[in-house]
C-alpha cells in the first residue's frame, strides 16, 4: 500500500489528509485558533481540590478554577511533588497529571497520573511497568519484539510497542526507548523545582502528532504547502523523527493547490452528508447520536437481476468496505451499529464478517468487532482519540 500525508491550511483549519492507494482514508481537521488551548498529552503539576469517594474519583485543579476528573481506581501510583497527608490521596496533595481527554460539552477534562510519553514506535507508561505489544502485529513479529526487550530494564516505566515498530530496525527501536526514558527522567528532575499549576510539558500541536500516529508502512511522502506549516513540520521531524525528514516535500504549485489536487473541499462536503453512495448504486445512511452511531445499508439504485443471496452478499461486502472507510474518515467512535441487508445463509454472514474484520484492522485507532445480534445488527466499538468530524465542522 502506498501512503501519503497531505498537510494544508484551508478556511481557518489545518487539514491533514491520509491518502492510501490514491484514495482518502482519513481526514483530520484542526481549528487554527484552537492550537494554544489545553490539549491531550499536556503534563501539569496539579492540586487535589476534592475527593468524591462515592464515585471513586477526585477532582484536580491544573490551574486556578480549572478542575479535571481523576479516577482513583485507574491511578494507583502517582508521582507527588508535595504530599500533605498519610492517605494515598489527600486534599491539597500536588502531583503530576496528564490530560487524558479534553472537556466535552458538560464534562470536565480527564487527567491521569499514568503519564504517557509517545514515540513513533512505542509509548512509555510511568505506572504500568510492563511490556505490551500491539495485537495488530502477527505472533511471529510479537515474539521477535519480546526477545528484543528481554535484557532491557523497565525500572523507569513500562512500554507499549506500537504497530509501526513492525518494520523498524532494532537499533532504531532501542534508541527511541532511551529517548523516551530520558524525557521522563528530565521531567521528574524539573518537576521537583516547579510550583503547583506549572505546565511541565506541552504536547505538540495535534496536527503534528499525526506524523507519529499515521501508519508508517508504505508512507512515501509528506506534502506541506503553506510555508509556515512546512517549517513547523520540518522542525518537528528533525527533533522527533529525523528518519522521515527526507519524505517531507514543500509543495509549491500555486496554479493547482493541494486542496484542489486531492479534492479536499469535496471530501469535506461529503463527510457532512448522511448519505454515502457506492459504485453499485447502493448507499449508506450514517447517523451519529449521543449514545451511538447507526449505519444503515440500502440497495438504493442498485439494479438486481435477482434478489438472490449472492446479490445481497455482494452489496453487503461493498458496504462493509465503505462503512469501515467512513468510520475512519469521519472519526466515529464509541458504539457503532451497522444494519446490513438481511441474509438467510449463515455462510454468507460469516463471509461478510470476515471482510469487515479485515477492513477494521486497517484502522490505526483501536476498533473492535463485537458481535452480530439476532436482528443481524453488527456491533462495533472504536476508541475515541479526538473529536468526530461532525462535532468539529457542524460548529465551524
Amino acid at each position: 500500500m502506498i501512503r501519503k500525508l497531505i498537510i494544508t491550511a484551508f478556511d481557518n483549519f489545518i487539514i491533514n489528509t491520509v491518502i492510501e492507494d490514491g484514495r482518502a482514508a482519513e481526514i483530520h481537521c484542526y481549528k487554527t485558533d484552537d492550537l494554544s488551548r489545553i490539549r491531550v498529552g499536556d503534563i501539569y503539576i496539579g492540586k487535589v481540590k476534592k475527593i468524591a469517594a462515592n464515585i471513586n474519583a477526585a477532582f484536580i485543579e491544573i490551574a486556578p478554577g480549572v478542575e479535571c476528573y481523576y479516577s482513583l481506581e485507574k491511578n494507583r501510583n502517582p508521582y507527588f511533588t508535595n504530599k500533605y497527608g498519610k492517605k494515598s490521596l489527600c486534599i491539597g496533595d500536588e502531583l503530576l497529571v496528564q490530560i487524558e481527554r479534553e472537556a466535552v460539552k458538560t464534562k470536565v477534562p480527564t487527567v491521569t497520573s499514568n503519564l504517557n510519553f509517545t514515540g513513533k514506535y512505542m509509548v512509555l507508561t510511568t505506572e504500568n511497568k510492563r511490556l505490551g505489544i500491539s495485537s495488530k502485529l502477527g505472533k511471529k513479529k510479537q515474539e521477535q519484539l519480546k526477545s528484543l526487550f528481554a535484557d532491557e530494564s523497565f525500572e523507569n516505566g513500562g512500554f507499549i510497542v506500537r504497530t509501526n515498530a513492525g518494520n523498524a530496525e532494532k537499533e532504531t527501536i532501542l534508541q527511541e526507548k532511551q529517548r523516551l526514558e530520558s524525557q521522563w527522567l528530565h521531567l521528574q528532575k524539573i518537576a521537583d523545582t516547579r510550583k503547583v499549576f506549572s505546565l511541565l510539558k506541552k504536547s505538540p500541536s495535534e496536527f503534528l502528532l499525526d506524523l507519529q500516529n499515521i501508519y508508517q508502512d508504505g508512507l512515501e511522502a509528506i506534502l506541506a504547502e503553506d510555508q509556515a506549516l512546512f517549517e513547523d513540520v520540518k522542525t518537528y521531524l528533525n527533533e522527533y523523527q529525523p528518519e522521515d525528514v527526507k519524505k517531507l516535500i514543500h509543495y509549491q504549485d500555486h496554479l493547482l493547490p493541494l486542496h484542489k489536487l486531492y479534492a479536499i473541499e469535496n471530501l469535506l462536503t461529503e463527510c457532512r452528508h448522511e448519505r454515502v453512495w457506492m459504485k453499485s448504486g447502493a448507499y449508506l445512511v450514517i447517523q451519529p447520536t449521543e449514545a451511538l452511531t447507526v449505519i444503515d445499508v440500502n440497495s438504493g439504485k442498485c439494479i438486481l437481476k435477482k434478489h438472490t443471496e449472492d446479490a445481497f452478499l455482494k452489496i453487503n461486502i461493498e458496504a462493509a468496505k465503505e462503512a469501515a472507510r467512513q468510520i475512519r474518515l469521519r472519526n466515529l467512535s464509541g458504539i457503532i451499529l451497522i444494519d446490513f441487508i438481511n441474509m438467510k445463509d449463515e455462510k454468507s454472514l460469516v463471509s461478510l464478517i470476515e471482510v469487515l474484520r479485515g477492513e477494521l484492522k486497517k484502522d490505526p485507532v483501536t476498533t473492535s468487532f463485537i458481535d452480530v445480534t439476532k436482528l443481524q445488527l453488527v456491533e462495533i466499538t472504536r476508541k475515541k482519540v479526538r473529536k468526530p468530524f461532525h462535532e468539529i465542522f457542524t460548529k465551524a
